[in-house]
């Protein structure tokens, strides 16, 4: 009885030791653990931070370049006709935005979505105003005709597109 008297007394404390240690090496751990993610969160901040300021920039600016006043002004020539003019106008559009795919990885989902959309109706916009001209018109004449409907629309998409943009790159600070 004695023996395991004086057992208990070398094995208790050595457990109260060992049970105290690892708990203590179990919260340090966990600081640690929750240290070097927020660590990691930093760093994946400081990393992303300036390439998603960057993609929406590039966003926004490709909003303005596909925006029908914008697009009308850059590319106009008097003396194309109404098709081969629309057709420059459709293929710049698909150009800046085949350019400026690449920034939907940093855009939330629903920024790039509004994007899209944008694009779509604009792209739909002109050829609505080809839709109703007829042969012997000429880009001049496309041009009156894109200006008419913008006129109609109100607010353009790719205007709602860059106000929404530009909120969502101000909550990234």
């Amino acid at each position: 009885m004695e023996y395991l008297f004086q057992i208990a007394l070398i094995v208790l404390p050595a457990a109260a030791v060992i049970f105290t240690a690892v708990f203590f090496m179990r919260k340090t751990s966990e600081r640690e653990v929750i240290s070097m993610r927020m660590e990691l969160k930093k760093e994946r901040q400081t990393f992303f931070l300036p390439n998603r300021v960057d993609a929406y920039q590039r966003a926004i600016l490709l909003m303005e370049r596909i925006h029908p006043n914008s697009l009308l002004m850059r590319l106009m020539n008097p003396g194309l006709p109404c098709a081969a003019f629309q057709v420059k106008l459709l293929e710049a559009i698909r150009e800046e935005y085949e350019h400026n795919i690449a920034q939907q990885m940093y855009i939330s989902p629903a920024g790039w979505e509004l994007v899209k959309k944008a694009k779509e109706e604009t792209v739909k916009i002109i050829n609505l105003a080809g839709k109703q001209m007829d042969a012997t018109s000429n880009a001049m004449d496309l041009s009156s005709k894109i200006f008419e409907i913008v006129a109609e629309v109100g607010t353009l998409p790719t205007e709602i597109a860059v106000e929404i943009l530009k909120k969502e790159v101000q909550e990234l600070f």
